[in-house]
């Protein structure tokens, strides 16, 4: 179960993108990642998602222990925003296109962005040179979304809580908890709130909240895990140190630039998080095997793109 292997702190969750909708490269990524030794998924709230995810798991030839999430967000989170290109403004100069982590960026007569593949990083937008680019959320009815959702059969649900307005976080995270009856997850970042008032938000989500049936997603900065480095975790780690040190009722997931030496940071800093959740790290060292074409039929390029992924994998889920 999802809840012994929290327990144990052998949980690894492969962050597919919350809004990636691209199933065929969802589909790719959760055959290679449960190949690996991989157990917990989270995708974008979409039934067609979920069974792309599905689909990756009988292609890994496994049917149990492996557990799918989905992420639902609010406005203002930068999970749920989606690019978008004003022709006007843009001088079609390219950097959009070379930037983009997520080869979103399609160039036809213009430049345009591939929705269903873009994930809401806002590199693109951060380095436009004529601020051509908006990035703006896709909101989500919950009472429609998510009955479809669980009636795929998942595991948890995780909610974006990162935004200011109390209110619609709670109103929000009131539905969530109508709607679904399994594992919750909040997931936390403090780039709107201060250390205090971000301890006190959760503290009131978990009110209502059985112990130990909520993950505390501790977000260092969301979609920045493009290298390697210990730098580029630290962040995660603090954010997760928080929450540890706060001794909640909650299991505690480190996410947010994490890599490889995530787990080895967090030690030197006693940390000691129930799972560890990787995105565009994991995404990007098997990037050439999802584009490949062929890797469904090609079982050296497979067993390739899946030792790369263990080499991850195993920073956490050891025999």
């Amino acid at each position: 179960m999802l809840k012994d292997l929290l327990e144990n702190k052998k949980c690894f969750k492969l962050v597919c993108g919350a809004g990636n909708e691209d199933a065929l490269e969802v589909e790719k990524l959760v055959t290679i990642y449960s190949l690996a030794g991989c157990n917990f998924f989270d995708l974008c709230a979409k039934p067609e998602i979920v069974d792309a995810a599905k689909r990756g798991l009988a292609r890994a030839g496994i049917d149990k222990d492996r557990y799918l999430c989905v992420s639902v967000g609010i406005d203002g989170d930068p999970h749920i925003t989606k690019a978008v290109i004003d022709q006007e403004k843009c001088v079609k100069c390219g950097k959009c296109k070379v930037i983009c982590p997520h080869d979103a960026i399609i160039e036809l007569d213009k430049y345009k962005v591939k929705k269903a593949r873009c994930i809401g990083c806002t590199q693109c937008a951060n380095n436009c040179p004529k601020q051509a680019i908006e990035m703006v959320s896709q909101l989500q009815d919950y009472n429609e979304v998510l009955p479809k959702i669980i009636a795929k059969g998942i595991d948890c649900i995780e909610f974006h809580a990162i935004s200011t307005d109390e209110k619609d976080v709670m109103e929000k995270w009131a539905q969530i908890n109508e709607h679904f009856d399994g594992m919750l997850c909040i997931s936390l970042d403090r780039s709107e709130l201060g250390d205090k008032r971000l301890k006190e938000r959760v503290r009131k989500m978990l009110e209502i909240r059985k112990p130990f049936t909520t993950i505390i997603q501790a977000d260092g900065i969301a979609m920045s895990g493009s290298n390697d480095e210990f730098g580029t975790t630290l962040q995660a780690v603090a954010t997760a140190q928080l929450f540890q040190n706060a001794n909640m009722p909650a299991y505690i997931m480190m996410s947010g630039g994490t890599n490889k030496k995530s787990m080895e940071l967090a030690a030197l800093c006693d940390v000691h998080p129930h799972c560890l959740a990787v995105g565009s790290f994991a995404r990007k060292i098997v990037k050439d095997y999802l584009l490949a074409d062929d890797l469904f039929e090609n079982p050296q390029k497979m067993s390739e793109a899946v030792e790369i992924a263990k080499s991850l994998v195993e920073v956490i889920v050891k025999d």
